[in-house]
C-alpha cells in the first residue's frame, strides 16, 4: 500500500501463491515485495513490506483478513485491564525477527544508491485496531477507554511505546536508514484530545530514538496540529491531500521537512492528469526548504502504471531543470 505494490503485476502473481501475511512473516517474500517497485520505478527509496499489525501480534492479539466484505479483525479485542497486562511487552521484539531479518536481505540489493525506509503505526492507530477488535467503525471503543479510564488507557500506551522503541531500533540496527510512524487514524480525534491521545505518545517513542535516523510523522487530518506534530521532535512531517503544502511549509520550522502529498486518486486518472498536477505542486513549493515528493496517503490498487511512471518522469525532470 505504501509504495506501488498492490498495483504491480508482479505483486498480484507473488500474491496469488502467498496469502498476505505469509509474504509479511517471510523475510525471502517480504524483500521481494519490498523490491518490486524499485525494480520498476527505481524510487529513490524503498518502503519494507510489512504490516503495522504485526505489532499487537507479536504481543499476542492476533489478526486477519476478513474473507467476506474485507476488512481487518482481530483475534479478540481489548476489553479489559486483564486483557492489557495480558499483552506480551517483554518478548515481542523477540517474535518480530523477520522483520530484521527481511531488512538484511533488502539492504545489500539496494547497493548503497536507493535508501531503505523502516515503519511502525503509532501507539493510538494501533490502539484503535486492538481496542475496537476491527477496522470498522469511527473508533469508538478506543476513545471510550481513553475518556472514561484514562489510567487503563495510558497503561496500554505505555506498553504500545514499549514495543514500538524496540521494534524500531531493531529496524535501524537491521540496515533502515529513516523510519516513518504511520498514525493513519489520527483523524478520528478531536483537536482536543489529539496530544493526549497520540502526539504524547509519539513523541516519546522519537525521543528514545535519540536522533538515529530521521523520523517521519503521518498524521490524517493534521491541519490543525502542525505545532503539535512540529513538537513531537519528527524530522519530517508526511502531510495527507486534503491540506495545500507550501501553506503546510509555511507554517512549520524550517528545520522540520515536509512530505506530501499528491491525492493518491490521480493515479487512478491519466498520466496526462498526473503529470500537471504533480508539476502543479512541485512549482508552489519551488524555493521552499526540506520538500520530499509523495503522495498524500497510499497506492490504491486501481492505481495505472503508466500514471506510477508519469509521477516519477515529472519529478525527476523538475529536479533536473531546479
Amino acid at each position: 500500500m505504501r509504495q506501488a505494490g498492490r498495483a504491480l503485476p508482479e505483486y498480484r502473481a507473488l500474491k496469488e501463491k502467498h496469502p498476505f501475511l505469509e509474504l509479511v512473516r517471510t523475510p525471502e517474500l517480504a524483500a521481494e515485495a519490498t523490491l518490486q517497485p524499485i525494480r520498476r520505478f527505481d524510487f529513490d527509496a524503498a518502503v519494507l513490506f510489512s504490516d503495522i499489525l504485526v505489532v499487537p501480534e507479536a504481543m499476542g492479539q492476533a489478526y486477519h483478513f476478513r474473507e467476506k466484505g474485507g476488512g481487518i479483525e482481530m483475534e479478540f479485542a481489548v476489553k479489559s485491564a486483564g486483557d492489557i497486562r495480558r499483552l506480551d511487552a517483554r518478548n515481542a521484539v523477540e517474535r518480530l525477527q523477520y522483520v530484521a531479518a527481511a531488512l538484511s536481505l533488502i539492504k545489500p540489493e539496494l547497493g548503497g544508491r536507493t535508501a531503505l525506509l523502516g515503519f511502525a503505526g503509532s501507539p493510538w492507530t494501533l490502539a484503535r485496531y486492538m481496542v475496537d477488535g476491527s477496522s470498522f467503525g469511527e473508533a469508538h471503543r478506543a476513545k471510550e477507554l481513553f475518556y472514561s479510564e484514562p489510567l487503563l488507557f495510558g497503561e496500554l500506551m505505555e506498553k504500545l511505546v514499549a514495543v514500538l522503541v524496540d521494534f524500531l531500533r531493531l529496524q535501524i540496527a537491521a540496515g533502515a536508514e529513516a523510519v516513518q510512524i504511520f498514525d493513519s487514524h489520527g483523524d478520528f480525534l478531536s483537536d482536543d484530545a489529539y496530544e493526549a491521545a497520540s502526539g504524547r505518545w509519539m513523541r516519546e517513542i522519537i525521543a528514545a530514538l535519540a536522533g538515529a535516523v530521521p523520523v517521519i510523522v503521518f498524521t490524517k487530518g493534521a491541519s490543525a496540529r502542525l505545532p503539535e506534530l512540529a513538537s513531537t521532535g519528527a524530522n519530517v512531517l508526511s502531510v495527507d491531500w486534503t491540506q495545500p503544502l507550501a501553506a503546510v511549509r509555511r507554517q512549520l520550522p524550517a528545520a522540520v521537512g515536509v512530505q506530501g502529498n499528491l491525492d493518491p486518486f490521480l493515479l487512478t486518472t491519466t498520466p496526462e492528469i498526473v503529470a500537471a498536477e504533480t508539476a502543479r505542486i512541485l512549482r508552489e513549493m519551488k524555493g521552499l526548504p526540506g520538500h520530499v515528493f509523495n503522495l498524500g496517503h497510499g497506492v490504491t490498487p486501481a492505481a495505472k502504471l503508466e500514471c506510477l511512471q508519469a509521477l516519477v518522469d515529472t519529478v525527476r525532470d523538475f529536479s533536473l531543470q531546479t
